[in-house]
């Protein structure tokens, strides 16, 4: 069977932390990093949100960035984020100058665009700001900023496009077109998201409750994740975190908004990442499952697996109550987290649930549960229907 394809490098950063360590030590110690805003100034003052609590004249100290920079908040959290992994991967200059760069947004760089849109035409300086809308601009300057010189694009599925940047970079890998790419993605908070997602009504005011039969909504957040992955004969022997085995994506097409009912998109997601991994449902030891928290999604979700797994489905659960959901970053930020569970053999808990879903009756895992992990399953679910999942392995010695 394939190997896999070999991730050597990972950087994060969320509201639970600015590296992996941080990360790490919130999510087995069962620390939420939901708050209310408070660097995003907006009327929804209490609506619970996952946010990173730094200004971003902070953020552009953390990069060493000029005053002029034309940085984003979304851009400075992708820099910060791949900054760690390349660092973690041990990649040199001459490394970087022939490495791909594949990313992930949803909004590029709209939060600027919000922010000084009215001024645009009285005051120049701001004009900067201007091309920052296309999200292809976050891509390039997040490359740039790092000498990132090889194959460089920018994916933007909505919620699933950190984890197609992950399933590109790994296709691409295995079919010879690179050797070494950093692939991930990055949003952050804005006006923009926040009062979109509130007008579909599917904001919680509380903290989100996954797969609980009471759940009421989402809790955006803000974030970036970066892994650094090689092909073979470049590892030159340095320490393999994990390994991407399988992927698929699929999109249902069902509703803009909305998955289908039976979960066709997310089953066709599943079901095509096993064939190419090469895996049965019953070598799955854990689902880090999309889990929104809303009644759609984790309905739809759960039909999905149901459907794959039949009576034996395997430990799952969502980590989005300790992040917030952070739309287009979220594939990257859970496939970190996946890698963590793999290397430390833990399952990270589904935080705030209590109750099951009528429906379906399944309970994800509610505490820190120490178990010896092989292979799992991420789950990123888009809008319009995107979906896709990915199969991490553990390294084989």
């Amino acid at each position: 069977m394939d190997k896999g394809i070999a991730v050597t490098g990972m950087g994060i950063i969320s509201a639970l932390g600015t590296s992996v360590g941080d990360n790490y030590n919130a999510l087995i110690s069962r620390k939420t990093g939901l708050s209310y805003p408070e660097i995003l100034k907006t009327i929804h003052s209490k609506l619970p949100v996952g946010e990173i609590k730094f200004s971003n004249i902070e953020l552009a100290r953390k990069l060493n960035l000029p005053v002029s920079h034309t940085f984003t908040r979304a851009t400075l959290l992708g820099a910060i984020a791949a900054k760690e992994a390349v660092f973690n991967a041990l990649l040199t200059q001459d490394d970087l100058k022939v490495t791909g760069f594949i990313s992930g947004t949803s909004l590029g760089g709209m939060d600027e665009i919000e922010k000084y849109y009215q001024e645009f035409e009285e005051k120049k300086d701001h004009r900067r700001f201007i091309q920052a809308q296309h999200p292809g601009f976050t891509t390039s300057q997040i490359a740039s900023h790092l000498n990132l010189e090889g194959f460089v694009t920018t994916i933007s599925t909505a919620c699933s496009s950190s984890a197609n940047a992950i399933m590109l970079g790994a296709r691409m890998i295995r079919a010879g077109k690179l050797k070494r790419v950093v692939v991930g993605g990055t949003d952050c908070l804005s006006k923009f998201t926040l009062n979109g997602f509130n007008s579909l009504m599917i904001l919680s005011e509380g903290f989100c409750k996954a797969f609980d039969d009471s759940r009421n909504g989402l809790n955006l957040g803000e974030g970036a994740a970066y892994l650094v992955l090689e092909a073979e004969d470049v590892i030159n022997g340095k320490p393999v975190l994990g390994r991407i085995l399988g992927y698929g994506n699929a999109n249902d097409a069902f509703h803009q908004t909305a998955s289908s009912e039976k979960g066709q998109g997310a089953f066709s997601a599943i079901k095509k990442a096993l064939e190419i991994s090469g895996l049965s449902s019953k070598n799955i030891d854990y689902i880090n499952a999309h889990g929104t928290a809303t009644k759609n999604n984790d309905l739809s979700e759960s039909n999905a697996i149901l459907r794959i797994f039949g009576k034996e489905v395997p430990d799952f659960s969502s980590t989005k109550a300790f992040t917030g959901h952070t739309l287009a970053a979220s594939g990257a930020l859970e496939a970190v987290f996946g890698l963590m569970a793999l290397q430390n053999d833990y399952i990270f808990p589904n935080l705030n649930f209590g109750i099951p879903m009528k429906e379906t009756g399944l309970k994800p895992i509610s505490v820190l549960k120490k178990k010896k992990l092989q292979h799992i399953l991420s789950n990123s679910f888009g809008f319009g229907g995107n979906c896709t999942s990915l199969i991490f392995s553990k390294n084989a010695e």
